[in-house]
């Protein structure tokens, strides 16, 4: 903004000599060669847009665009995240008209009791407005993020044409697209390096959409697609993995099993986030043939800190874990219906998790194990296995009791937590 005010003599002899070269930004010469000082607004406004381009909270933000004209000229031209809570609490064209150098987007729809199926289908939130808008303003956006939106898949393709340095796609409870979509992403969005998928509702057109991913090195760092209730193309995928060093986080889907999960942590052993896919075989090891050693494979992966997965888990693969437990700072069980003498042995090994989620068929007797081993638990979620309220729960305030009273001995007793039951 200051450089367009900036008024630089147009003198030929000037202009050309080193010290016109290094003259003070807004300052202004005369047909004599003399500097005069810059206006104060002038001074003002270069220190300002300086000044903001270091804010980076949004607070701070909405806050500097209130003390004046200037200041909200100034912050806007230098805001490059942008955040909007609630897609009709502003129209796309004046976001756009305001902010124009945007790099990131984070887009909310629906609220959040859309989760709980308490909305009429087809209620709106559509994000077709939003990509058109943008994608004749913002030719420089690189991340997106949209949470409970309708997507579609010319929305995503616009969104691949439209945004050449496009890197970050993070869709959370969206639906309204399908692996067509997804695959228009993968093959034009060629310096992606996140694509996860939370929650979606994804439309199985029977396209093989990991293929579509560009060959040759990749820049993907996050990959997660366990929503994505469709078969995909192992074999791409294993290639997939395979170059892409930069590689982190991988959540599988349920189709994946445990044979193919060892494969692709063999080619990945930098990963620090794992979804595990099925967690089970996906047919009988036949008698005399020999399973592969997965606790070689996890002990491996010494960087892994979050697991999660576990869906249709064969509970006597469960100790193929325990070398990466030691390290694990979140533990996602809520798809794993295990018992508490099943959860005991893992959660014995887990002294530095955190965050951990569980069925509550690990009973009282599971959160009393917890509660011994994890003092630096800062958040514990518990989802019924059967949601009818008739029901008497197997969690009581026995096992809640428990965690409080773990949660007073631990080293960091001040730290935030949180313990949910659903």
């Amino acid at each position: 903004m200051s450089e367009d005010r900036a008024e630089m003599s147009e003198d030929g002899g000037e202009s050309s000599s080193p010290s016109s070269a290094t003259k003070p930004r807004g300052c202004d010469v005369s047909g004599g060669g003399d500097y005069l000082s810059p206006s104060a607004d002038q001074v003002l406004d270069n220190v300002l847009d300086n000044v903001l381009l270091f804010l980076t909270s949004r607070r701070d933000r909405n806050a500097a665009s209130l003390v004046s004209k200037s200041w909200w000229r100034a912050e806007a031209l230098t805001r490059e995240e942008l955040f909007i809570g609630n897609c009709y609490a502003v129209s796309p064209r004046r976001v756009t008209e305001r902010f124009r150098r945007v790099r990131a987007v984070t887009l909310k729809g629906k609220p959040r009791f859309a989760d709980f199926n308490l909305m009429p289908p087809n209620w709106g939130a559509h994000f077709a407005p939003w990509v058109a808008a943008m994608g004749h303003r913002y030719r420089a956006l690189e991340k997106l993020c949209l949470k409970r939106m309708r997507v579609k898949d010319e929305d995503l393709e616009l969104l691949a044409r439209s945004f050449p340095c496009f890197k970050e796609l993070v869709l959370v409870c969206c639906d309204g697209f399908g692996t067509s979509g997804l695959a228009m992403v993968a093959s034009k969005c060629r310096q992606l390096r996140v694509l996860d998928l939370t929650e979606d509702d994804v439309i199985d057109d029977e396209v093989d959409w990991i293929s579509c991913f560009p060959e040759g090195e990749t820049s993907l760092e996050s990959l997660s697609f366990d929503c994505v209730d469709c078969l995909i193309d192992f074999e791409a995928l294993e290639r997939l993995v395979t170059r892409s060093p930069s590689l982190k986080k991988l959540r599988l889907n349920q189709y994946v099993n445990i044979g193919q999960l060892y494969r692709l942590m063999i080619q990945a052993p930098q990963l620090t986030h794992l979804g595990t896919g099925s967690f089970s075989p996906s047919e009988i090891v036949a008698q005399g043939d020999q399973e592969p050693d997965y606790v070689s494979a996890f002990a491996a992966c010494r960087s892994l800190v979050c697991l999660s997965g576990f869906r249709e888990i064969t509970s006597d693969y469960l100790p193929a874990i325990y070398p990466v437990c030691a390290n694990l700072t979140s533990l996602n069980f809520s798809y794993a219906n295990i018992s508490a003498e099943q959860l005991i042995p893992v959660i014995r090994h887990c002294h530095k998790l955190q965050i951990l989620w569980v069925l509550d068929s690990v009973c009282d007797e599971g959160l009393h194990a917890v509660a011994a081993t994890c003092k630096d638990l800062r958040e514990l979620r518990v989802f019924p296995v059967d949601a009818r309220e008739d029901g008497e729960a197997p969690v009581s305030d026995v096992g809640l009791l428990a965690i409080s009273e773990g949660s007073l001995e631990g080293p960091r007793a001040d730290a935030p937590r949180f313990v949910t039951i659903l």
